[in-house]
């Protein structure tokens, strides 16, 4: 196992995400949850693009997570959907690269398990599946090589919308099935759920919107003011996977 991994053994992940239309959505702001995270006690940083990840990188000692959201208009996949994707937050100083690991077709038709032996061989970093459902950790973890396992996206694909809150169960069965890491994450919005997930078997666990996502929280107090003191331009918006 990974010395990374090693590190995150037992803790916390904070998740330092903005909404790309966010005053806070500023490399030097996202740098700033960072060392925050650090300071208090996170075991690692979740950060989105490579101008994100050089920020944290210059910032903080913590192993970073490294992501890359791009939205297409050919795929539902947007985190880090390609090889050139990986390579690029490689370059700016992630130390796992996290990717989407549904059964959904990529851009440009590529394919995961090609993926994810370039990067193993030409970029030589640790990887990380976010999934959905226990198939596609399982098949993340047993035949596609990812050195952990992520359930970000239970509850944000087709197959899984039906779920609205934490997926313990997800986090159980798969802690039980896979020798690697099992990384908990997903709507868990309390310290009551990241014991939970602890309880269900997690390895480590990443805390997104409860924490940094400030935008998300000012919407949902908004929400809760008394008729006519609420903007119409304000909505009930769903958490964002991290």
């Amino acid at each position: 196992m990974s010395s990374i991994f090693e590190q995150w053994r037992g803790g916390l992940i904070v998740s330092c995400q903005a909404p790309a239309d966010s005053p806070l959505a500023k490399p030097e702001i996202i740098a700033a949850f960072a060392e925050t995270a650090e300071q208090n006690g996170a075991v690692g940083v979740r950060i989105d693009s490579p101008v994100n990840i050089a920020a944290v990188k210059a910032a903080v000692r913590l192993p970073v997570l490294g992501i890359y959201k791009i939205v297409t208009g050919t795929s539902d996949v947007y985190i880090t959907p390609t090889f050139e994707s990986a390579g690029r937050i490689a370059a700016a100083g992630a130390d796992v690269i996290a990717l989407d690991a549904t059964s959904r077709a990529r851009p440009g038709d590529e394919k995961l398990d090609r993926i994810v032996a370039r990067i193993r061989r030409e970029i030589r970093r640790p990887t990380a599946a976010d999934v959905a459902t226990f198939a596609e950790g399982v098949r993340a973890a047993e035949e596609t090589g990812f050195d952990a396992v992520i359930t970000t996206l239970s509850g944000y694909t087709d197959e899984t919308k039906n779920i609205a809150g934490p997926d313990f169960d997800l986090i159980e069965k798969l802690a039980s099935r896979v020798s690697t890491p099992v990384i908990g994450e997903g709507r868990l919005r309390s310290p009551a759920d990241l014991r939970r997930a602890f309880d269900a078997g997690a390895f480590a666990v990443v805390v997104g919107n409860a924490i940094t996502g400030t935008d998300q929280l000012v919407r949902n107090f908004v929400s809760a003011l008394p008729a006519g003191k609420q903007s119409p331009a304000i909505e009930d918006l769903r958490f964002d996977p991290n």
